[in-house]
């Protein structure tokens, strides 16, 4: 069953997002970045392309015909099918759509208000479904 982790109180989520793609990179994994639109995708985009003078993090937008091949991908759209089962970011303040195909989702909630309204009515959904659960405070000792 798919493993549900939230990551909660994080300033900035692109960033963040790039922390965890580079992680899951390193250790082999395969993700997809999920964002809440087009605009969100193209940033998160550039921001892979900019991790660090020395990191390479090999991704490509949804769509692109090297998407199969390419460890990670960023969507604004999770109801095409895509490639990859590893891992699933969320930076949606949405419950996206068939979750039950990764093995493993991270639910990325930031500090604004409205966005941890949403990430709380994830949780209690995720919960109801029977979903195995952690919780990371970013910033909590």
């Amino acid at each position: 069953m798919t493993r549900v982790d939230f990551h909660t109180n994080i300033p900035d989520k692109l960033s963040y997002a790039c922390r965890l793609a580079r992680k899951a990179y390193a250790a082999g994994g395969k993700l997809v970045l999920l964002t809440e639109d087009a605009a969100q995708a193209a940033a998160l985009n550039e921001a892979l392309w900019n991790v660090s003078e020395t990191d390479f993090l090999p991704h490509v937008l949804a769509g692109d015909v090297l998407a199969s091949v390419t460890p990670i991908i960023v969507t604004d759209d999770d109801q095409v099918a895509l490639p990859h089962g590893d891992m699933l970011v969320n930076l949606t303040r949405r419950m996206p759509a068939h979750v039950e195909r990764y093995a493993r989702v991270f639910e990325i909630v930031s500090t604004d208000a409205d966005d941890a309204a949403a990430g709380r009515k994830r949780y209690v959904a995720y919960k109801q479904q029977a979903y195995p659960l952690t919780h990371f405070v970013a910033g909590s000792s």
